[in-house]
């Protein structure tokens, strides 16, 4: 018996070793083999993939860091930037579980869990930052197992979650399409938690807040999650917020404070309840005292840089910005662990001293701060580093209005008073218990008051604004650079002898330094007061020049909002002051057509308003033909491109001293379109031909009929009264001539050649004679004089060190050019050049501009310069980006400005090279 049981229990076990060789031997459809594939694969991979990917999760939880001022994103990944650039993660979690996947689908192929290994490995690619790769796998999975339902929904729902973490929201939508249609089918309830969170991340992308609380309540009631309910709760408060819904925000935070959340999320949910109590109808509370208990307890400390920033909010909203700036000020300085934080109360001082305070250069220096504490993620980050860099354009036109303002102001007053005023403003008295913030605020004038503003107090006006001075400080620093108040200061190198006596002389005659001092004082102060007396608009043409300047200048300010900075909340908060102030301007037009665009989809019945304003009132002008005839835009650049060809086949004539052909053929072009935007330019082909065939009678003629028929031309009419004033100081010479023009030279421009004597010439050159100068508002680099000695500007400490790619650089230079970068090198630039020399002529004829041209490949680059540092290059470039059109003559979309040192343009040799450093330049400046 014993023997007959050996032998059986040894059958039974080489029966099993066989079955287990067989088994881990070739794979073979059986029911044995699937039965041990499903073991192997369901508890030796799977399971552990899941423990894996579910412990990396609890860990990304707990270290990713959230921003509270924004709605939080409802799953959490690698950031964006990493999906952008294509580069993994290469997480050891995330290659375990590839791995492991792997072996299923490689050594399993015939179990179950096929599907659930191509999701692990999507998941695993998306957890590394790879969400090409992980579409791909769930697309994959989509596609294959369209009849496994679980499969199927989940597949979508992260390959719709990939492509959005891509920003490929347009795809991701199609997913979701397809995922909500199937979701009817799903019979399980907790397998909806997450389709349903995915749908509304969607509509928070879109935003469409109302869609995204539906699916965001869908979400929360089918979790069985308990920290994904606490998060997706928070998130629909935000939601609620944002809808002005403040009974059901506060009941989502207040679910959130009772639970289980992180402390971080309690405290924001404690915050905002605060926040929003006060904002319930009905409702009173001291919601800065609520606000200031939260700091007595120690476990906010390192959050209490939050408080303040919220204390600073509510004071702004009540806009008491002093005290707002205070708290503002304070958060900054709690600041311990959150760094975006700081970089928000950056961004509010900025703006307060910006918008309300008027004080440019601390708004300048909060920027800088902002710009290099706030993430690049931040939504408008780009839109701050563009006012950023632009502010100096922006603060320029802001100093015009509070100038005319305080101009306007003073005259008003009786003559005898005048005087006195003057004297108040060029002597402020200072008082040392002045708070330099409220100062500024209350020394501003209030712009929407209309054009008749009653006399403000003395510290209201422009002039005893402490950024004023500090503005032509910092305009002296940047042309002689920190000079010392001492004798012969303008001398940047001396001899040992000469820096012995200067130390001789300020050590033993203090007294006389400061005697110096007072008597420059008094001198600058005779100059200003002189200045002040002498722009007064004390009648009614002086009074109109002066509110143009400021009807211009918000004008300006209010396209560079909407145009540049692509704000149009600004834009439309400015045209709407200038509408106030000024009812009739010769902007109104272009005001009604951009306010009419603004709000055509975020108010219709406003924009409704501005288009009928328009058409009733404008019925002729463009911006009324585009209404009626979305076409006529079309039409007019084709009619734009038949200009440009019909001019420069005109200009080819002029090169060749054809000059009877270019008259007849301007009269010609004036027939068949007697307005179009290069009229100016087309009568002043005409006038030069004039006055190379005739005499300065004829010429004078020509260039009157310029001046009297485009009044407002900015590239063309200060050129030609240039050329006038000329001619008519020396009109007893030019009366001799026979021809007005002659020794014509078509490389130099007008009157540049030219030389007049007693009978047919003057031995003297005629070039800067005729560049007279300029009025004091326009833009003008600082020129080099030869006599003078510059040292550059130290440069001022950095929190970063200098920029580079590796090749290129931002290090600041003693040279910069203004660059137009035309990418078509078979265009002929000529008449391009020549209207970037009638730019330079008519608004810098003192700097001595040159401009030249540099090929290579297909592309042409016309470079102007020298400019010794880049403010003055971005000043030239805000004057001629506007007239860039008429100058340039060719297709807009071919053509692009930008600034460049002589460093980084001599390095440029070929299109790669112009390539990377515009994206250099669009990253860096």
């Amino acid at each position: 018996m014993k023997n007959y049981a050996t032998h059986n229990l040894k059958v039974i076990l080489f029966s099993l070793c066989i079955c287990i060789i067989y088994s881990c031997g070739s794979q073979k459809d059986t029911a044995t083999s699937r039965s041990m594939q499903n073991l192997s694969a369901r508890y030796n991979y799977i399971y552990n993939s899941k423990v894996i990917l579910a412990n990396h999760q609890t860990a990304l939880a707990e270290t990713y860091i959230d921003n509270y001022d924004q709605v939080l994103p409802l799953y959490l990944g690698p950031d964006v930037d990493i999906a952008q650039a294509n580069v993994s993660l290469n997480l050891k979690p995330m290659e375990d579980i590839i791995k492991k996947a792997q072996a299923i689908i490689l050594d399993k192929s015939y179990s179950n869990y096929i599907d659930e290994s191509y999701i692990l490995l999507g998941k695993a690619n998306f957890y590394n930052g790879n969400y090409f790769n992980a579409a791909e796998y769930f697309d994959y999975t989509a596609k294959t197992y369209r009849n496994n339902i679980n499969s199927f929904v989940e597949a979508l729902n992260w390959k719709a979650r990939s492509l959005m973490q891509l920003r490929r929201l347009k795809e991701a939508n199609q997913t979701l399409d397809s995922l909500e249609y199937i979701i009817p089918e799903v019979k399980k309830q907790s397998n909806l938690a997450d389709p349903f969170a995915t749908l509304a991340q969607m509509c928070i992308y879109l935003n469409n807040d109302t869609a995204a609380i539906s699916y965001l309540r869908d979400a929360i009631k089918a979790s069985n999650q308990g920290q994904n309910k606490i998060r997706w709760t928070y998130i629909l408060g935000q939601l609620y917020e944002k809808q002005k819904d403040y009974q059901n925000a506060m009941l989502s935070y207040r679910r959130v404070v009772k639970s289980n959340a992180p402390f971080e999320m309690y405290f924001n949910a404690n915050l905002s309840r605060i926040k929003i109590r006060g904002l319930q109808n009905g409702v009173k509370t001291d919601k800065q005292k609520e606000l200031l208990t939260l700091l007595k307890d120690d476990k906010n400390f390192d959050y209490n840089d939050q408080v303040y920033y919220q204390i600073a909010e509510t004071y702004a909203a009540d806009e008491d910005y002093p005290l707002a700036e205070k708290y503002y000020t304070q958060s900054i300085q709690k600041s311990t662990i959150n760094q975006y934080q700081k970089g928000l109360s950056y961004l509010r001082i900025a703006d307060l001293n910006f918008k309300q305070f008027r004080n440019y250069l601390k708004a300048k220096t909060y920027y800088d701060s902002t710009v290099n504490t706030l993430p690049k993620n931040y939504p408008g980050y780009d839109l701050i580093l563009k006012k950023n860099q632009n502010l100096q354009y922006l603060t320029d036109r802001y100093e015009i209005i509070s100038l005319e303002d305080t101009l306007q102001a003073i005259a008003k007053l009786p003559e005898a008073s005048r005087v006195a005023k003057i004297q108040a403003l060029v002597n402020p008295v200072e008082t040392a218990t002045t708070n330099p913030v409220t100062t500024n605020f209350n020394s501003q004038l209030n712009y929407g008051a209309g054009t008749n503003n009653k006399l403000q107090p003395q510290n209201s006006f422009y002039f005893s604004n402490p950024t004023a001075i500090s503005i032509g400080y910092s305009d002296f620093k940047r042309k002689w650079g920190n000079r010392k108040l001492e004798n012969n200061w303008r001398q940047s190198v001396r001899t040992s002898a000469q820096e012995t006596t200067q130390e001789l002389a300020n050590n033993t005659n203090g007294v006389s330094a400061n005697t110096e001092n007072t008597v420059a004082a008094t001198k600058d102060k005779e100059t200003l007061t002189k200045q002040y007396t002498e722009n007064l608009p004390v009648n009614t043409d002086l009074l109109n020049k002066s509110n143009q300047k400021i009807i211009d200048a918000y004008y300006e300010i209010a396209s560079f909002y909407l145009q540049e900075l692509d704000d149009p909340i600004e834009a439309q908060e400015v045209y709407q002051t200038l509408l106030n102030r000024f009812p009739a301007n010769q902007h109104l037009a272009a005001t009604y057509y951009s306010l009419f665009l603004i709000n055509k989809t975020a108010d219709p019945n406003k924009s409704a308003t501005y288009k009928e304003k328009l058409l009733k009132e404008f019925s002729g002008s463009p911006y009324a033909k585009i209404i009626l005839d979305p076409s006529f835009s079309i039409r007019q650049s084709e009619l734009e491109t038949s200009v440009n060809k019909q001019y420069n086949d005109i200009f080819e004539q002029y090169r060749k001293k054809d000059f009877n052909v270019v008259i007849q053929q301007v009269n010609e072009a004036t027939k068949s379109s007697p307005s179009n935007y290069l009229s100016p330019q087309f009568a002043y082909l005409k006038a030069i031909a004039v006055g190379r065939t005739n005499n300065v009678d004829s010429l004078l003629n020509a260039f009157n009929a310029i001046t009297t028929q485009f009044p407002d031309d900015k590239l063309i009419t200060p050129l030609v009264k240039d050329h006038t004033a000329y001619i008519t100081q020396h009109l007893a010479d030019f009366k001799k001539r026979t021809i007005a023009l002659i020794d014509f030279d078509p490389n130099e421009p007008p009157f540049a050649a030219q030389q007049l004597t007693s009978n047919n010439q003057i031995a003297q050159n005629t070039q800067q004679k005729e560049q007279a100068p300029k009025s004091a508002t326009q833009p003008q680099p600082a020129a080099k004089k030869p006599t003078e000695t510059k040292t550059p500007e130290p440069a001022k400490p950095l929190p970063a060190a200098v920029r580079t790619d590796g090749l290129f650089t931002d290090a600041k230079s003693t040279a910069y050019y203004y660059v137009v970068h035309v990418a078509d090198a078979s265009l002929t630039l000529s008449s391009s050049r020549f209207g970037i020399g009638q730019f330079n002529r008519g608004n810098y004829a003192e700097s001595n501009l040159r401009h030249q041209l540099k090929e290579f490949d297909n592309d042409q680059l016309i470079y102007v310069g020298n400019f010794s540092n880049f403010d003055d290059a971005k000043t030239y470039a805000a004057g001629i980006s506007s007239q860039l059109k008429q100058i340039m003559k060719v297709p807009v979309n071919i053509y692009t400005g930008f600034i460049i040192s002589k460093e980084n343009f001599d390095k440029i040799s070929s299109k790669s090279l112009l390539s990377r450093y515009m994206e250099f330049y669009k990253n860096n400046y």
